[in-house]
């Protein structure tokens, strides 16, 4: 069985795939967030201060990493990003 298949079977559980979709959209989220960052020209660091959170605090969004609602928040407004949320 190859990993598309393995992911297929997997994601016939309802759990697996809550938990699946949550990581896929956290990643999606830092991904975003290091884009705009560089095309910005901002490193890290100038963003954290920018955003007045840490630099270790933006490198865990960036990795994808679970954070707290409000440094994300923080993050994207220092951006100009909007954050939308949907149900």
């Amino acid at each position: 069985m190859n990993y598309k298949e393995h992911l297929a079977e997997e994601m016939k559980n309802p759990e697996f795939k809550r938990a699946f979709e949550e990581e896929k959209r956290l990643l999606e989220l830092s991904y975003a967030i290091t884009e705009a960052r560089e095309k910005r020209g901002l490193t890290q660091k100038e963003l954290a201060e920018k955003s007045r959170v840490t630099q270790q605090q933006l490198s865990k969004i960036e990795n994808g990493v679970n954070c707290n609602m409000l440094t994300f928040i923080k993050v994207s407004n220092a951006l100009g990003l909007g954050l939308t949320v949907s149900a």
